[in-house]
């Protein structure tokens, strides 16, 4: 790999379609629970009730702005790879960031799935190295598709000569 050198590039794939449900519920999840802080004493203390319906509203339309537009501008902006030298990966959708992790540089790659993941058949794969900037994260995978990935990942690190410091 000495002779080879990696470049920031855009990854080519796209995480699972189903991804921008996934993102999709769990924002709505976080504006119901959120709007709910400011509902529940509008509904409860009369003598300041319209403030607190006020602030009900002001946080429902934040939180259902980034609930409509948040998921689609995710899924336009994450972005995969693998490749017998690297991992590719692009996400983020204010703050958007793009990694490029050597194969020789690889300590651990494992796969998340929680709840809500679950119930979308998807799964996360975490790429951990020896950078600073911490571990790689591709979330939104189909779950069999993460499973392939970490195998490929595996067996690549494993014939990749170095120690991943």
């Amino acid at each position: 790999m000495s002779d080879q050198v990696l470049r920031l590039r855009p990854p080519r794939h796209r995480v699972d379609r189903r991804a921008i449900m996934w993102w999709t519920t769990r924002a709505l999840m976080t504006t119901v629970a959120v709007t709910a802080v400011p509902a529940v004493p509008a509904v409860l203390v009369e003598p300041i009730r319209s403030w607190f319906l006020l602030a009900t509203a002001a946080v429902a339309a934040v939180g259902l702005a980034v609930t409509v537009v948040m998921p689609q501008w995710r899924y336009r902006v994450h972005r995969w790879e693998v490749t017998d030298t690297a991992v590719y990966t692009s996400s983020g959708w204010v703050w958007q960031e793009w990694r490029v992790a050597p194969m020789s540089r690889i300590q651990t790659v494992d796969t998340a799935r929680g709840p809500l993941q679950r119930v979308f058949g998807l799964s996360s794969v975490t790429v951990t190295t020896a950078s600073a900037a911490g571990p790689i994260e591709i979330s939104g995978l189909d779950h069999t598709l993460a499973t392939e990935v970490v195998d490929q990942l595996t067996e690549t690190t494993e014939a990749t000569p170095g120690d991943a410091t």
